[in-house]
């Protein structure tokens, strides 16, 4: 599996002077190409053009949403290390190579082997607390 890296830059906001461009729009378009043809040069590829948004302060409490244009290239990365998907995969051993006498897992116990807890009785050596209204409480309702 092949991997990229990566670059993003600012498009060009303005247009440079060339030989036989005379337009606005044309000299727009040789600073885009410029920028294009150097990455290219380079060893990047381009990819497209993105409008994302870039949040900026404004004043001192402030923020305004700007929308930036930027050029997305990337280029093919040399592969030193193995992929992970391609790394070997441990199996876990089968019964046949388990050690004798070695449990592989332990028995979780059932509804049988667990011991329920006593049951309270109705009849309690102590009357149940009750809850007396305290002063404060009843100057709050009144």
């Amino acid at each position: 599996m092949q991997r990229y890296e990566y670059k993003v830059i600012p498009a060009p906001q303005k247009g440079v002077k060339a030989k036989g461009v005379k337009t606005t729009e044309g000299r727009f378009a040789a600073s885009v190409e410029q920028v294009l043809n150097q990455m290219g040069q380079d060893g990047w590829e381009y990819q497209r053009a993105e409008l994302l948004p870039s949040e900026e302060r404004s004043g001192l409490t402030g923020s305004t949403t700007n929308w930036r244009n930027v050029l997305v290239f990337r280029r093919t990365v040399a592969q030193d290390a193995p992929d992970v998907e391609t790394a070997p995969v441990v199996a876990a051993p089968t019964p046949s190579e388990t050690p004798e006498g070695v449990p592989l897992a332990q028995p979780v116990p059932g509804p049988d082997a667990v011991q329920a807890p006593e049951p309270i009785s109705a009849e309690a050596d102590e009357p149940p607390l009750t809850l007396k209204p305290s002063e404060k409480d009843s100057e709050d309702t009144k």
